[in-house]
């Protein structure tokens, strides 16, 4: 019988929805073989890549969620940026806001006062972070309103008649002292009054007025607020501030919000944006992100080993199908084609069941947060996912390129097949 030749065939199945050479590739991979051993490593080839894929997308989400989550608590207890003196504390710091609001990016400002006090309620003393602020205007900086419990922010307006000056403390440092709502604490500074000898300690009695849970456990158990003249009688800062915090309409743009500042204040004043404050932290995120990448690729390297190994047992099983082919006139690059197809298909079959189980565990951890973490240890109480899309196709492009490079070396060897040694001993 004639048989059509291979150019024949090609075109009939190019003239279709499929070309010639993926259809061999599913013919391939669906056929019941003879060698059982060959269908259990494709299997793990498919299983090594899901798991990998699926594993880099569960970690990635977790930690671009524990970078942002840490970003807007640390946001939401310090400013996006701050203006401070390098002789130190400084008056007339509304003529200086004014200034710095007419800067083209800045939202709103806040002057605050910045100290190391000593708290003690009923003999239990701790050492705490006094934050003077302006209760007006601070709301516009800071999202302080969002975390105080037990109390509001206008608690901290200022007037003279009252007895005991108003103070929020943290969660964390209201439970070491023992001080909650309606208690009094006594607040030492250090160098808090002015002597005829020097500077000496000062002592004032406040109300506790409210708690704040900004969720960071460092923030809860160190900080307190008052207002900001309370803080300056308290630290003997007459009509002086720390400084004053900013807040802008981009947080990616603060480099070059802050030249325009500099520019319009000039020396003695600095500014310093909270990519500088907390470069540390965040290299170190971005670093472990990094190093977690390369780590988890290497799962999908071993599915892609599996490929190779498949598509090499796969090109000696079909050696005479491929001597067939070549025969009826098939070139090497078909040839090398039809196996390479035969692996991007483990490849992507694997990445995409990496895909979905991976976003699935995301939402599952999303949704019903069923993993607790210690706050003192981690910052955090439960664990944050953030599914970003950018790393979501970095990671199936990676998977994909893996797969693709795993099939040159068995589809070149496949494509080198001399017909006549395969029909040699037949």
């Amino acid at each position: 019988m004639h048989l059509p030749s291979f150019y024949y065939i090609e075109r009939v199945f190019t003239d279709r929805t499929m070309s010639f050479e993926l259809f061999l590739a599913l013919r391939y991979l669906m056929s019941k073989r003879n060698n059982t051993f060959i269908s259990i490593i494709t299997f793990i080839s498919v299983l090594g890549i899901m798991v990998g894929v699926m594993a880099l997308v569960v970690v990635l989400s977790v930690m671009n969620g524990f970078r942002g989550d840490m970003m807007s608590k640390i946001l939401g207890v310090n400013s996006e940026m701050l203006v401070l003196n390098f002789t130190g504390p400084f008056s007339h710091y509304y003529e200086i806001s004014k200034k710095i609001n007419r800067v083209q990016g800045v939202v709103a400002s806040s002057p605050f006062i910045y100290a190391q006090v000593m708290i003690n309620s009923s003999g239990n003393v701790s050492g705490a972070v006094l934050r003077g602020v302006d209760p007006e205007t601070v709301p516009n900086v800071l999202n302080i309103k969002g975390m105080i419990r037990n109390g509001k922010l206008s608690s901290l307006a200022y007037s003279a008649n009252r007895k005991f000056p108003p103070v929020i403390l943290g969660r964390e440092l209201s439970k070491q002292i023992g001080a909650y709502v309606g208690d009094t604490v006594k607040i030492v500074a250090p160098e808090g009054k002015l002597t005829p000898i020097g500077r000496a300690p000062n002592t004032r009695l406040f109300r506790v007025v409210g708690l704040f849970d900004s969720g960071m456990y460092d923030y809860d158990a160190s900080m307190l607020y008052t207002n900001l003249k309370d803080s300056q009688e308290l630290l003997g800062m007459g009509n002086r501030v720390t400084g004053i915090a900013i807040k802008v309409d981009d947080i990616y743009n603060t480099e070059h919000i802050a030249e325009k500042i500099n520019e319009v204040l000039g020396y003695p004043f600095t500014v310093k944006d909270w990519k500088t404050m907390n470069r540390s932290l965040f290299s170190a995120l971005k670093l472990e992100k990094i190093t977690m990448f390369v780590i988890l690729t290497m799962i999908v390297l071993v599915g892609a080993l599996n490929i190779i190994s498949t598509l090499v047992m796969v090109v000696m099983e079909k050696t005479k199908d491929v001597a067939i082919l070549r025969a009826m006139g098939a070139s090497g690059k078909t040839i090398m084609s039809i196996f390479m197809l035969q692996g991007l298909l483990v490849g992507f079959v694997g990445t995409l069941l990496g895909l979905v189980s991976g976003l699935g565990i995301c939402q599952l951890l999303k949704k019903y947060k069923f993993i607790n973490l210690p706050a003192d240890v981690y910052y955090i109480s439960t664990l944050p996912v953030q599914v970003q899309w950018t790393d979501i196709s970095i990671v199936a492009v990676s998977a994909i390129v893996i797969s693709f490079l795993a099939t040159l070396y068995p589809s070149r060897y496949a494509s080198k097949l001399n017909p006549v040694e395969a029909f040699r001993y037949e």
